[in-house]
């Protein structure tokens, strides 16, 4: 939950929206979250058409910094190889990744910009079996390289509007047990005075 402090912060473990391709629209699983918590952030990127990798890491990076406090990114298809490749570039500030649906790094030629090595948080990586937008056996190599765990889905297609997912109760729940988890983690900001 967000708090204020006397500058007007949040702090606290802040949760950031990472749709995909066009966006989220209102009925889509993650705009349905946002609108029952009103504290979450949502990335918006300057052209949804656009599959430049960096450059949506990049705006994840801007919302990321707007505010100071660590970061569990919910993100969604494209929006999954952006927030991957946006933990790379601040390792520090994210603490976890709910990657749901990712696409393949293959369809857009950006697998060579993604790490085949662990994240630097801890991550969950949902995947369906009949997903379009990525093979079932590529994504469990991914979240493998990642050091996800993997959530089998089943036959979910693309969990989105158009699978038959509106609100998404399931991954509310991976959600919350992704937040407990880095919640518990012991922060690389806390000094230790002890000898």
């Amino acid at each position: 939950m967000r708090t204020r402090d006397y500058f007007g912060e949040r702090s606290g473990l802040r949760t950031l929206i990472v749709p995909g391709l066009l966006g989220s629209g209102p009925q889509h699983w993650q705009s349905l979250w946002q609108d029952e918590h009103p504290e979450y952030e949502r990335v918006v990127q300057k052209d949804w058409c656009s599959t430049n990798l960096e450059s949506w890491a990049r705006t994840i990076l801007r919302q990321i910094n707007i505010f100071s406090g660590p970061v569990v990114l919910v993100a969604h298809s494209f929006g999954c190889l952006a927030a991957v490749r946006a933990t790379e570039l601040a390792p520090a500030a994210i603490r976890g990744a709910l990657l749901v649906a990712p696409s393949n790094p293959a369809k857009f030629d950006v697998e060579p910009l993604l790490s085949r090595l662990p994240l630097s948080c801890s991550s969950t990586l949902v995947a369906s079996r009949n997903d379009p937008w990525m093979p079932y056996g590529d994504a469990v190599c991914w979240a493998r390289r990642w050091g996800s765990r993997l959530v089998d889905a089943g036959n979910a297609g693309h969990i989105n509007v158009p699978s038959g997912y509106g609100n998404w109760y399931e991954g509310e729940e991976l959600l919350a047990e992704l937040r407990t988890e880095v919640a518990c983690e012991p922060s690389d900001n806390v000094v230790s005075l002890a000898a």
